[in-house]
Protein backbone atom coordinates (compact mmCIF):
# COMPACT_ATOMS: atom_id res chain seq x y z
CA UNK A 1 0.00 0.00 0.00
CA UNK A 2 2.56 2.44 0.92
CA UNK A 3 4.77 1.87 -2.24
CA UNK A 4 1.28 2.30 -3.88
CA UNK A 5 1.30 6.02 -2.52
CA UNK A 6 4.41 7.05 -3.06
CA UNK A 7 4.13 5.46 -6.81
CA UNK A 8 1.13 7.74 -7.36
CA UNK A 9 2.70 10.89 -5.75
CA UNK A 10 5.46 10.45 -7.80
CA UNK A 11 3.33 10.29 -10.93
CA UNK A 12 1.50 13.50 -9.80
CA UNK A 13 4.77 15.21 -9.43
CA UNK A 14 5.81 14.18 -12.87
CA UNK A 15 2.87 14.95 -14.56
CA UNK A 16 2.47 18.07 -13.03
CA UNK A 17 6.00 19.02 -14.20
CA UNK A 18 5.33 18.17 -17.62
CA UNK A 19 2.32 20.38 -17.60
CA UNK A 20 4.08 23.54 -16.46
CA UNK A 21 7.47 22.69 -19.26
CA UNK A 22 4.55 22.46 -21.89
CA UNK A 23 2.98 25.66 -20.66
CA UNK A 24 0.55 26.80 -22.74
CA UNK A 25 -0.51 23.99 -24.88
CA UNK A 26 -3.56 25.82 -25.56
CA UNK A 27 -5.43 29.11 -25.34
CA UNK A 28 -5.28 31.17 -21.99
CA UNK A 29 -8.73 33.16 -21.29
CA UNK A 30 -7.91 36.56 -19.89
CA UNK A 31 -11.45 37.96 -17.91
CA UNK A 32 -11.62 41.54 -17.61
CA UNK A 33 -13.17 43.04 -14.46
CA UNK A 34 -14.87 45.46 -16.29
CA UNK A 35 -16.78 47.00 -19.88
CA UNK A 36 -15.06 47.28 -22.95
CA UNK A 37 -13.27 50.68 -23.34
CA UNK A 38 -12.60 51.22 -19.56
CA UNK A 39 -9.24 51.45 -18.26
CA UNK A 40 -8.79 47.93 -17.16
CA UNK A 41 -9.75 47.01 -20.30
CA UNK A 42 -7.79 49.60 -22.21
CA UNK A 43 -4.84 48.67 -20.49
CA UNK A 44 -4.70 44.84 -20.61
CA UNK A 45 -5.58 45.05 -24.23
CA UNK A 46 -2.39 46.88 -24.28
CA UNK A 47 -0.03 45.00 -22.57
CA UNK A 48 -1.11 40.95 -23.17
CA UNK A 49 -0.32 41.29 -26.98
CA UNK A 50 3.21 41.90 -25.74
CA UNK A 51 3.09 39.35 -22.87
CA UNK A 52 1.88 36.97 -25.88
CA UNK A 53 4.40 37.17 -28.06
CA UNK A 54 7.34 36.65 -24.41
CA UNK A 55 4.67 33.39 -23.28
CA UNK A 56 4.31 32.19 -27.52
CA UNK A 57 0.87 31.30 -26.39
CA UNK A 58 -2.66 33.22 -26.91
CA UNK A 59 -4.65 34.94 -24.49
CA UNK A 60 -8.04 35.26 -25.56
CA UNK A 61 -9.55 37.82 -23.28
CA UNK A 62 -13.50 38.85 -22.48
CA UNK A 63 -15.23 41.18 -20.82
CA UNK A 64 -16.99 40.03 -17.26
CA UNK A 65 -18.89 42.88 -15.82
CA UNK A 66 -21.26 43.13 -12.64
CA UNK A 67 -20.78 43.24 -8.96
CA UNK A 68 -18.19 45.44 -9.00
CA UNK A 69 -16.04 43.53 -10.14
CA UNK A 70 -17.30 40.35 -7.95
CA UNK A 71 -18.96 38.05 -11.15
CA UNK A 72 -14.97 37.85 -12.81
CA UNK A 73 -13.35 37.29 -9.27
CA UNK A 74 -15.47 34.58 -8.70
CA UNK A 75 -15.46 32.71 -12.07
CA UNK A 76 -11.72 32.35 -12.17
CA UNK A 77 -11.58 31.68 -8.69
CA UNK A 78 -14.19 28.46 -9.76
CA UNK A 79 -12.16 27.77 -12.75
CA UNK A 80 -8.65 25.05 -12.46
CA UNK A 81 -5.50 26.50 -11.05
CA UNK A 82 -3.38 25.37 -13.79
CA UNK A 83 -3.05 29.00 -15.67
CA UNK A 84 -5.36 28.88 -18.17
CA UNK A 85 -7.74 31.52 -16.80
CA UNK A 86 -6.03 34.87 -15.60
CA UNK A 87 -7.90 36.99 -13.50
CA UNK A 88 -7.34 40.55 -15.23
CA UNK A 89 -8.37 43.14 -12.55
CA UNK A 90 -8.27 46.69 -10.61
CA UNK A 91 -7.66 47.58 -6.86
CA UNK A 92 -12.10 46.86 -5.91
CA UNK A 93 -11.45 42.93 -5.05
CA UNK A 94 -9.64 44.36 -1.69
CA UNK A 95 -12.71 45.77 0.05
CA UNK A 96 -15.18 42.92 -0.91
CA UNK A 97 -15.23 41.38 2.26
CA UNK A 98 -15.59 45.02 4.42
CA UNK A 99 -18.01 46.59 1.85
CA UNK A 100 -20.13 42.85 1.98
CA UNK A 101 -20.04 42.56 -1.82
CA UNK A 102 -18.38 38.97 -1.57
CA UNK A 103 -15.98 36.29 0.80
CA UNK A 104 -13.29 36.39 -1.75
CA UNK A 105 -10.44 38.30 -2.48
CA UNK A 106 -7.17 39.04 -3.69
CA UNK A 107 -5.42 36.63 -0.89
CA UNK A 108 -7.14 33.84 -2.99
CA UNK A 109 -4.91 34.35 -5.85
CA UNK A 110 -1.16 35.10 -6.77
CA UNK A 111 -0.25 38.07 -8.34
CA UNK A 112 1.45 38.03 -11.70
CA UNK A 113 1.96 41.50 -12.18
CA UNK A 114 0.85 45.16 -10.98
CA UNK A 115 1.41 46.72 -14.03
CA UNK A 116 0.67 50.41 -12.91
CA UNK A 117 -1.09 52.59 -10.75
CA UNK A 118 -3.13 55.80 -10.58
CA UNK A 119 -1.96 58.93 -8.91
CA UNK A 120 -4.29 60.84 -6.66
CA UNK A 121 -4.69 64.59 -6.62
CA UNK A 122 -6.67 67.28 -5.08
CA UNK A 123 -8.41 70.02 -7.42
CA UNK A 124 -10.68 73.16 -7.08
CA UNK A 125 -12.42 75.71 -8.70
CA UNK A 126 -10.09 77.64 -11.00
CA UNK A 127 -11.56 80.38 -8.42
CA UNK A 128 -11.75 78.71 -5.25
CA UNK A 129 -10.76 81.22 -2.64
CA UNK A 130 -7.17 78.91 -1.52
CA UNK A 131 -4.04 77.23 -4.08
CA UNK A 132 -2.54 74.98 -2.23
CA UNK A 133 -3.43 72.19 0.49
CA UNK A 134 -2.04 74.29 3.36
CA UNK A 135 -4.52 77.36 2.07
CA UNK A 136 -7.52 74.57 1.59
CA UNK A 137 -6.73 73.28 5.34
CA UNK A 138 -7.21 76.67 7.08
CA UNK A 139 -9.91 78.06 4.77
CA UNK A 140 -11.71 75.01 5.58
CA UNK A 141 -10.80 75.16 9.27
CA UNK A 142 -12.41 78.64 9.23
CA UNK A 143 -15.47 78.20 7.91
CA UNK A 144 -17.05 74.82 8.99
CA UNK A 145 -19.50 73.42 6.77
CA UNK A 146 -19.11 75.71 3.70
CA UNK A 147 -16.72 73.74 1.29
CA UNK A 148 -18.26 71.43 -0.89
CA UNK A 149 -15.84 68.16 -1.64
CA UNK A 150 -17.06 65.91 -4.58
CA UNK A 151 -17.89 62.20 -4.16
CA UNK A 152 -18.40 59.38 -6.21
CA UNK A 153 -19.84 56.69 -3.78
CA UNK A 154 -18.74 54.60 -0.56
CA UNK A 155 -15.12 53.06 -1.31
CA UNK A 156 -14.65 55.03 -4.67
CA UNK A 157 -11.33 57.06 -4.63
CA UNK A 158 -12.86 60.20 -3.43
CA UNK A 159 -14.45 58.68 -0.23
CA UNK A 160 -10.79 56.85 0.51
CA UNK A 161 -9.13 60.33 -0.56
CA UNK A 162 -11.26 62.13 1.94
CA UNK A 163 -11.24 59.83 5.09
CA UNK A 164 -7.66 59.63 4.76
CA UNK A 165 -7.71 63.41 5.09
CA UNK A 166 -10.18 62.92 8.42
CA UNK A 167 -7.57 60.57 9.95
CA UNK A 168 -4.51 62.35 9.58
CA UNK A 169 -5.62 65.66 10.06
CA UNK A 170 -8.92 65.40 12.16
CA UNK A 171 -12.23 65.10 10.89
CA UNK A 172 -13.08 67.77 8.47
CA UNK A 173 -16.40 69.58 8.25
CA UNK A 174 -17.32 70.13 4.79
CA UNK A 175 -20.08 68.95 2.24
CA UNK A 176 -19.91 65.84 0.46
CA UNK A 177 -21.87 66.12 -3.07
CA UNK A 178 -22.47 62.91 -4.57
CA UNK A 179 -21.88 62.47 -8.75
CA UNK A 180 -21.85 59.58 -10.59
CA UNK A 181 -18.28 59.13 -11.66
CA UNK A 182 -15.42 61.33 -11.62
CA UNK A 183 -15.95 62.78 -14.91
CA UNK A 184 -19.74 64.79 -13.74
CA UNK A 185 -18.09 65.78 -10.65
CA UNK A 186 -14.74 67.11 -12.31
CA UNK A 187 -17.47 68.99 -14.98
CA UNK A 188 -18.81 69.90 -12.11
CA UNK A 189 -16.24 71.43 -10.31
CA UNK A 190 -15.27 73.40 -13.48
CA UNK A 191 -18.54 75.39 -13.56
CA UNK A 192 -18.42 76.08 -9.79
CA UNK A 193 -21.00 73.56 -7.98
CA UNK A 194 -18.36 72.10 -6.02
CA UNK A 195 -15.09 73.37 -4.13
CA UNK A 196 -12.66 70.48 -4.38
CA UNK A 197 -12.44 67.00 -5.75
CA UNK A 198 -9.98 64.60 -5.29
CA UNK A 199 -9.53 62.57 -8.28
CA UNK A 200 -7.19 60.25 -10.21
CA UNK A 201 -3.91 62.37 -12.06
CA UNK A 202 -5.30 60.75 -15.56
CA UNK A 203 -8.10 62.58 -15.47
CA UNK A 204 -7.96 65.73 -13.96
CA UNK A 205 -4.71 66.82 -15.64
CA UNK A 206 -6.11 67.96 -19.05
CA UNK A 207 -8.30 70.38 -16.93
CA UNK A 208 -5.44 71.73 -14.62
CA UNK A 209 -3.54 72.36 -18.17
CA UNK A 210 -5.88 73.68 -19.59
CA UNK A 211 -6.91 76.30 -16.38
CA UNK A 212 -10.08 74.99 -15.79
CA UNK A 213 -9.39 73.75 -12.31
CA UNK A 214 -6.35 74.11 -10.24
CA UNK A 215 -4.23 71.66 -8.10
CA UNK A 216 -3.78 71.28 -4.44
CA UNK A 217 -1.82 69.10 -3.96
CA UNK A 218 -0.79 65.62 -5.44
CA UNK A 219 -1.88 62.72 -3.11
CA UNK A 220 1.56 60.79 -2.85
CA UNK A 221 4.91 61.12 -1.23
CA UNK A 222 6.70 62.76 -4.07
CA UNK A 223 5.75 65.21 -6.78
CA UNK A 224 4.56 64.23 -10.01
CA UNK A 225 6.78 64.65 -13.26
CA UNK A 226 3.45 65.90 -14.98
CA UNK A 227 2.88 68.47 -12.58
CA UNK A 228 6.37 68.94 -10.50
CA UNK A 229 5.48 71.90 -9.42
CA UNK A 230 2.64 70.89 -7.12
CA UNK A 231 3.32 69.76 -3.41
CA UNK A 232 2.64 66.30 -2.71
CA UNK A 233 0.74 65.82 0.50
CA UNK A 234 3.48 64.35 2.75
CA UNK A 235 5.34 67.85 2.20
CA UNK A 236 2.63 69.07 4.25
CA UNK A 237 1.53 66.16 6.70
CA UNK A 238 4.31 63.67 7.52
CA UNK A 239 1.06 61.59 9.00
CA UNK A 240 0.26 60.60 5.46
CA UNK A 241 3.05 58.40 4.75
CA UNK A 242 1.18 55.78 7.01
CA UNK A 243 -1.25 55.19 3.89
CA UNK A 244 1.03 56.07 0.70
CA UNK A 245 1.95 55.33 -1.75
CA UNK A 246 -1.96 54.73 -2.75
CA UNK A 247 -4.07 54.86 -5.58
CA UNK A 248 -6.29 52.90 -8.09
CA UNK A 249 -4.31 49.74 -9.50
CA UNK A 250 -4.05 47.64 -12.54
CA UNK A 251 -2.89 43.77 -11.87
CA UNK A 252 -3.13 40.07 -13.72
CA UNK A 253 -3.70 37.40 -11.01
CA UNK A 254 -3.99 33.97 -11.34
CA UNK A 255 -5.54 31.31 -8.81
CA UNK A 256 -3.50 29.83 -5.78
CA UNK A 257 -2.48 26.53 -6.60
CA UNK A 258 -0.93 27.29 -9.77
CA UNK A 259 2.18 25.48 -10.44
CA UNK A 260 5.26 27.68 -9.28
CA UNK A 261 6.76 27.19 -13.13
CA UNK A 262 3.18 28.28 -15.18
CA UNK A 263 3.25 31.15 -12.78
CA UNK A 264 6.64 31.96 -13.34
CA UNK A 265 6.35 31.83 -16.67
CA UNK A 266 3.39 33.95 -16.77
CA UNK A 267 5.08 36.40 -14.66
CA UNK A 268 8.38 36.90 -16.99
CA UNK A 269 5.56 36.76 -19.99
CA UNK A 270 3.98 40.27 -18.48
CA UNK A 271 6.90 41.80 -17.27
CA UNK A 272 8.74 41.79 -20.75
CA UNK A 273 5.13 43.29 -21.75
CA UNK A 274 5.41 46.23 -19.38
CA UNK A 275 8.46 47.10 -20.79
CA UNK A 276 7.09 48.05 -24.13
CA UNK A 277 7.35 51.29 -25.41
CA UNK A 278 3.61 51.53 -26.49
CA UNK A 279 2.31 50.31 -23.08
CA UNK A 280 4.38 52.60 -21.20
CA UNK A 281 3.03 55.37 -23.56
CA UNK A 282 -0.13 54.58 -23.06
CA UNK A 283 0.50 54.61 -19.17
CA UNK A 284 2.11 57.79 -19.23
CA UNK A 285 -1.20 59.54 -21.85
CA UNK A 286 -3.13 58.40 -18.86
CA UNK A 287 -1.31 59.92 -16.03
CA UNK A 288 -0.66 56.11 -14.58
CA UNK A 289 2.65 55.12 -12.29
CA UNK A 290 4.60 52.44 -13.81
CA UNK A 291 4.88 49.38 -11.43
CA UNK A 292 5.78 45.96 -12.74
CA UNK A 293 6.15 44.41 -9.71
CA UNK A 294 5.00 40.51 -8.83
CA UNK A 295 5.76 38.16 -6.14
CA UNK A 296 6.79 38.88 -2.59
CA UNK A 297 6.67 43.37 -3.30
CA UNK A 298 3.19 43.28 -4.99
CA UNK A 299 1.75 40.67 -2.18
CA UNK A 300 3.51 42.85 0.47
CA UNK A 301 1.94 46.23 -1.37
CA UNK A 302 -1.38 44.28 -1.81
CA UNK A 303 -1.48 43.96 1.94
CA UNK A 304 -0.85 47.25 2.62
CA UNK A 305 -3.49 48.70 -0.16
CA UNK A 306 -6.09 46.45 1.74
CA UNK A 307 -4.83 47.62 5.67
CA UNK A 308 -4.52 50.95 4.61
CA UNK A 309 -7.97 51.29 2.45
CA UNK A 310 -10.21 48.83 4.70
CA UNK A 311 -9.21 50.95 7.98
CA UNK A 312 -9.86 54.11 6.39
CA UNK A 313 -13.19 52.91 5.35
CA UNK A 314 -13.87 51.22 8.49
CA UNK A 315 -13.04 54.52 10.70
CA UNK A 316 -15.38 56.73 8.22
CA UNK A 317 -18.62 54.82 9.05
CA UNK A 318 -18.34 53.50 5.16
CA UNK A 319 -17.86 49.44 5.67
CA UNK A 320 -20.52 46.71 6.05
CA UNK A 321 -17.90 44.29 8.41
CA UNK A 322 -15.24 45.32 10.54
CA UNK A 323 -11.40 44.16 9.01
CA UNK A 324 -11.03 42.69 11.82
CA UNK A 325 -12.86 40.04 11.25
CA UNK A 326 -11.58 38.84 8.33
CA UNK A 327 -7.89 39.25 10.25
CA UNK A 328 -6.83 42.77 8.36
CA UNK A 329 -4.85 44.11 10.64
CA UNK A 330 -4.74 47.82 11.59
CA UNK A 331 -1.71 49.56 9.55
Amino acid sequence: MKRFVLGAVSALVVASTAVAADYPSKEIQGIIQWGAGGSTDTVMRSVTPHAEEALGGTVVMQNMTGGVGAIALNHVAGQDADGYTLLMGAENPLLYKVMGLGDKDYTDFTPINILARGTPILVARPDAPFDDYASMMEYVRANPGEVRFGATGPGGLPSVVTAMMNTVEGELDVIAVPYDGDGPALTALQGGAIDVMPAVLGAAIEGIRAGNMKPLAIVDVAANERLPDVKPVTDYNEAYNTYLPWGPFFGVFVKKGTPDDVVAKLTEAYATGAEAADFKELMDNRGFSMMSISGAEAEAFLTKWQQGTTWLLQDAGLTKASPEEFGIARP
